[in-house]
């Protein structure tokens, strides 16, 4: 029993990082309807610039709040630069896709050059301490990363649903020319959503390097469950992003543990396994919305 609680810790751990990807995701979708191969990149970039805010002397927690802002910086002027230049995601989608694709390629190469690829070992946000629950451990740093969750999933459900800026950005996804119509600066608009998403990322960037350590290819497994865990909840659902992060997280965690056959070679296949269920049951994943066509 201890074990198996000790397996639920450590998959929610895993999961809630993946949730807080998913939750960038899943806001990219919702104010521009596609989605951001390079979100992973984007987060690990600007985590080793906190990193460089930690190696001249900020402390650790710091340097994650200033991520945020970079973050936020980052994620609108890639869109400004690159994303309006192309005619936006609306009107030229495959390219927008193709951009992100290789600004995933770049700014992972980049990192590489200007950091190295040597692992950077970096303390966690929430520091080393453990309490005992049910007789097994839980790190703080997991209270803190599932504190942190909480907050924003209670803070972007408020944004969409109660402010002027979460209707901009539902009427920019759902029509951009009825929403410039109305007076929407659509291009404003999509800069905050996309910055609001890669500051939202760079928490994701941090935890994980004060998981594992920072490297320059630490988020490509992460992205990879983070779209299984969006994908899981539903694209136009920040809850259901988070609880399809956490569902992955558990799952992946317990059936590696507990199925021979499936050892740590083969993590990634529970999830998606349980991620292909879900969708020939529910397509558009479990508190996705579904569309209604004519």
């Amino acid at each position: 029993m201890q074990l198996f609680i000790q397996r639920v810790f450590d998959g929610l751990q895993a999961g809630a990082i993946y949730a807080i990807l998913a939750l960038a995701i899943v806001i990219i979708f919702r104010a521009s309807g596609m989605l951001n191969f390079a979100q992973g990149e984007i987060a690990m970039f600007t985590t080793f610039v906190a990193w460089n805010l930690f190696d001249s002397g900020l402390p650790w927690w710091a340097a994650s709040i200033a991520s945020l802002l970079i973050g936020f910086i980052v994620g609108a002027v890639l869109y400004r630069l690159l994303i309006v230049r192309l005619g936006g995601t609306h009107a030229n989608p495959l390219a927008v896709v193709m951009v992100t694709i290789g600004l995933f390629l770049m700014l992972n190469d980049g990192a590489g050059v200007i950091w190295g690829t040597d692992a950077k070992p970096v303390p966690r946000v929430f520091g080393t301490g453990r309490i005992e629950l049910f007789g097994a451990g839980i790190a703080v740093q997991v209270l803190g990363i599932l504190a942190v969750l909480g907050v924003l999933v209670v803070g972007f459900n408020l944004l969409f649903q109660r402010t002027k800026l979460g209707l901009a950005l539902r009427a920019v996804t759902s029509n951009q020319e009825s929403a410039a119509l109305a007076g929407i600066k659509v291009t404003t608009t999509l800069m905050i959503g996309w910055g609001l998403a890669a500051a939202i990322g760079s928490l994701a960037g941090t935890f994980t390097a004060s998981s594992v350590a920072l490297d320059k290819n630490m988020m490509q497994v992460v992205l990879i469950y983070a779209f299984a865990a969006a994908t899981l909840g539903g694209f136009d659902s920040p809850i259901g992003a988070v609880v399809g992060g956490l569902i992955i997280g558990l799952v992946s965690e317990l059936v590696v543990g507990y199925v021979g056959l499936i050892g740590p070679d083969l993590r990634l296949l529970p999830g998606f396994l349980l991620v292909l269920i879900v969708l020939l049951v529910r397509p558009q994943g479990l508190l996705g919305r579904r569309e209604r066509i004519g």
